[in-house]
């Protein structure tokens, strides 16, 4: 195969390796721009925790309820028990970055209460990808193993490398949920005056620094598919 040379993947090197390298690169930085924004604390003294309350409360959204965890940066709401939560960094500090990040979250709540359309569509395929991304590898490996079957074979290839595109419909679905959810977050912390205009920077560039971690998983999703199409997309025609 012209893609490998003393045992290397060049398609690899070429497609993988830069995202992979940018996805290691934003999750630095988005730790590190947390870490920052988590020494400046607000003159309101408001918590995340309140602050994600006062969201859900200015868009009319009840029965929400917000909950501390354990952890750091693996804050979430879960639309399955209707919870915010929220972790160690961010229920009761006081900073920008807290703010921001709790803010976010009430976004997601407030997403499903108002039926935003790319969130209802993230949860429908949920089922359907996280399938798909389990089948995937096993597939394209029963059509590689059964090579001698031919057309057979190459139906498991391509079938495996379709289950994996639905990994990068997953991503390209979360990128606007993600970037509405803080549009939301900043719009509700200027117009509920949860910080002052110099500590909204703050939080908006802690929200900035986490959506880059995900348009990283997408490129990263993308390159890995264009990879498997480069690998096996031309069997047919080596077959023939």
């Amino acid at each position: 195969m012209p893609y490998y040379y003393y045992g290397i993947d060049w398609t690899y090197v070429y497609l993988v390796l830069p995202c992979l390298i940018l996805s290691l690169w934003a999750s630095a930085h988005v730790n590190s721009t947390f870490r920052r924004y988590s020494q400046q604390l607000s003159r309101r003294g408001i918590t995340g925790a309140d602050a994600a309350a006062r969201v859900l409360a200015a868009n009319g959204v009840r029965g929400v309820r917000i909950e501390h965890i354990s952890g750091n940066l693996n804050d979430h709401y879960d639309p399955r028990t209707n919870v915010i939560r929220l972790s160690d960094n961010v229920y009761s500090s006081t900073s920008t970055a807290a703010i921001g990040v709790a803010c976010h979250e009430a976004g997601h709540a407030v997403q499903y209460a108002q039926q935003y359309a790319p969130i209802k569509l993230r949860a429908a395929i949920i089922p359907v990808t996280n399938f798909g991304s389990k089948m995937a590898m096993p597939l394209i490996l029963i059509g590689l193993l059964f090579s001698f079957m031919g057309s057979m074979s190459n139906f498991f290839i391509y079938l495996g490398i379709a289950c994996f595109g639905l990994s990068l419909v997953f991503q390209l679905v979360t990128l606007p949920v993600e970037f509405n959810a803080s549009r939301r977050a900043l719009a509700a912390i200027e117009e509920n005056g949860l910080l002052t205009p110099e500590e909204q920077a703050g939080a908006r560039k802690t929200l900035t620094a986490a959506a880059l971690t995900y348009v990283a998983a997408t490129a990263a999703a993308l390159a890995q598919l264009v990879r498997l199409l480069v690998l096996f997309g031309g069997r047919n025609r080596r077959n023939d």
